[in-house]
């Protein structure tokens, strides 16, 4: 099960190359269920996501890099290219910062993952992140990726 809050950021009040990071690479074969390939780094997975907005159930499959360009060349819509950057939050929270390239240059999220609902419900964001995107599909990467 996958509980996150998502929201948007105008401006990081820091720098976050200071920080790991992943270079992503993100297609999708469905968005009703979600269905995805994903390169990261240089890891290959695809990807189910059910129904839903701050939790649902998801499941990654490991991908060899053949079977991911077979399928990525087999995908709908944009290819969404990303940095994400992982920023400790507290003693066991981690903030994933996603800075979109091509297309969605520009646009940045935050995300932050829990181990329950209850603590997603009750989650005080820092001051910097912007609008709480949560509950809107507008800002799913698998959204993006029909605009």
């Amino acid at each position: 099960m996958e509980i996150e809050r998502k929201y948007l950021i105008d401006k990081l009040p820091f720098d976050v190359t200071a920080y790991p990071s992943h270079e992503i690479e993100q297609a999708y074969l469905n968005t009703e269920p979600v269905v995805r390939v994903r390169r990261q780094d240089e890891t290959y997975y695809l990807t189910y996501k059910s129904k839903g907005l701050m939790a649902r159930e998801e499941y990654n499959l490991p991908l060899n890099a053949e079977a991911y360009a077979h399928l990525l060349g087999k995908a709908d819509g944009n290819v969404l290219t990303k940095t994400r950057y992982k920023i400790p939050l507290g003693d066991h929270l981690t903030i994933e910062i996603d800075i979109f390239h091509g297309k969605f240059e520009g646009l940045i999220l935050a995300e932050v993952e829990f181990p329950t609902i209850e603590e997603a419900e009750s989650f005080q964001p820092p001051e910097y992140f912007g609008k709480d995107v949560t509950f809107s599909t507008e800002y799913h990467n698998s959204t993006l990726s029909q605009k």
